[in-house]
């Protein structure tokens, strides 16, 4: 069902201009949530983060994290002893834990994690929902719709005599998803030195990887403070949930300790609501049918009854029901992984990377904007009319950057060149993109996660930044 109104204002107006009918316009007040209340009462329990795992393909992620769920409890024996048999028939024992997030068949004849796993956990003070994102170069954009969702991140490093190296050097993931990780905003992370128990716990080796990752890192954008390392054994369970013993030369906090510790952020609960849709299938969850989309809420809180409006499309549903975390909720605000069921819509209307947005509020959609990017490593410089494909939240689309328009010098911010001819790697640099097509997006200024873009050409990241300006609204 459209708006009555939406001829009026279409879904390219610029934002801030408000469209007449409310989203809330079908709840009765005696149904309203008053979701800035409830949320109030629901931070005063534990705050809670999105988390993911990062790290080259082989590097342990899913056995560690596998591992530390079980040491939690989240597992239970039974199906624990029935993964180890399993794996153990296959001859792959070192694989038990890793199945815990692995679910699908093929994951677990590869040995690798392909699409996003998700899971619950509870730390004393925080409470996470743990992404745990595909190493294999193949599934880069699998894992940077996961990145996309994560407040903080947790890099898995292979410790092993070669290891680190095939990760860290050419065409290896490390280098490339702590990039990915840093330009898709996330601030907060922890280097987990991983099988280290198969070099006897060598210190020497802990520090050599430590000292050439912190030099990168902090190139990369991450603050000294926000960086962590923790030698650990996904495999045998070592400094995971409980400080080791057998680490004499290691004094600081266990794999958990730290995650405990990090910072929550800062939600935009008001501001209109936007939804970047990751997911999303035919039918509801519950006995209801209709459409049901799964996304993390970067802005703004929704809850069931109210209407809700798709760009690009400006189609309206309303919410019928709603998990979040994977349990049935009224409501959810800012920072929650929510999966919902909405009628009014056919499952044409939806697409990977659209955005929900409040009718009142769209969210702009443009095919032209500037953004201030940082280049990466690249092979050949980036010229005028420089093909690429741009990835925004879950989105990827073929685009152009259409103007070089300055460089900038990085620690001041400042204009070092005016019109350059072109940009080489380790460049910050301001300049004109253009899409195939119009996509929603909102400078960084408005909404951190709609403002962030990451542009890729065969296969390797070639810039990351943030959008300055949208030039054109609309189609």
């Amino acid at each position: 069902m459209r708006v009555l109104s939406a001829a009026s204002t279409p879904a390219g107006t610029p934002p801030g201009t408000p469209r007449s009918g409310s989203p809330l316009a079908k709840i009765p007040n005696s149904k309203r949530v008053n979701v800035l209340e409830e949320y109030g009462k629901r931070s005063a329990e534990k705050p809670k983060l999105n988390l993911v795992i990062i790290g080259h393909v082989d590097a342990g992620k899913s056995t560690l994290m596998g591992h530390m769920l079980y040491a939690l409890g989240q597992v239970n024996e039974r199906t624990m002893k029935k993964y180890e048999r399993e794996s153990q028939k296959i001859g792959k024992g070192s694989f038990a834990f890793a199945w815990v997030l692995d679910e699908t068949g093929e994951e677990r004849d590869r040995g690798i994690t392909m699409d996003i796993a998700t899971n619950n956990f509870e730390t004393e003070h925080r409470s996470f929902t743990l992404l745990d994102a595909p190493g294999h170069r193949d599934f880069i954009p699998n894992m940077i719709s996961g990145t996309a969702q994560a407040d903080a991140a947790v890099l898995v490093v292979d410790a092993s005599t070669g290891g680190f190296e095939s990760g860290f050097d050419a065409n290896g993931q490390t280098k490339e998803h702590a990039l990915l990780a840093r330009s898709l905003g996330v601030q907060q992370m922890i280097v987990a030195v991983n099988k280290l128990d198969t070099l006897n716990w060598d210190q020497g080796r802990f520090q050599a990887i430590t000292e050439k990752l912190g030099v990168f890192l902090t190139q990369a954008g991450f603050k000294k403070s926000n960086l962590s390392y923790v030698p650990v054994s996904g495999l045998t369970g070592e400094n995971l949930t409980k400080k080791s013993t057998l680490v004499e030369w290691y004094t600081g906090p266990s794999l958990l300790d730290l995650i405990d510790a990090f910072e929550p952020p800062t939600r935009a609960l008001d501001k209109p609501l936007r939804l970047g849709v990751t997911d999303f299938f035919k039918g509801g969850f519950s006995a209801s049918g209709g459409v049901s989309v799964g996304g993390t809420v970067d802005a703004g809180h929704v809850q069931v009854g109210e209407q809700v409006m798709v760009v690009p499309g400006g189609e309206i549903g309303v919410v019928k029901a709603m998990q979040v975390n994977d349990e049935t909720a009224a409501w959810a605000a800012a920072g929650d992984s929510v999966l919902m069921t909405l009628s009014g819509l056919d499952i044409l209307n939806l697409s990977s990377g659209c955005v929900l947005c409040n009718p009142q509020f769209p969210v702009p959609i443009s095919s032209s904007f500037n953004a201030q990017i940082v280049v990466f490593d690249i092979k050949a410089p980036i010229t005028v009319g420089f093909p690429v494909v741009l990835h925004h939240q879950s989105l990827d689309e073929p685009a152009s950057i259409m103007k070089l328009i300055c460089i900038i010098d990085k620690s001041t911010g400042e204009v070092v060149k005016k019109n350059p001819r072109h940009l080489s790697k380790g460049m910050t640099a301001k300049v004109s993109i253009v899409t195939s097509r119009p996509i929603p997006i909102e400078t960084f200024k408005q909404n951190k996660q709609l403002g962030r873009l990451m542009l890729r050409r065969g296969g390797e990241t070639v810039a990351a930044g943030v959008v300055d300006e949208i030039l054109t609204f609309g189609s």
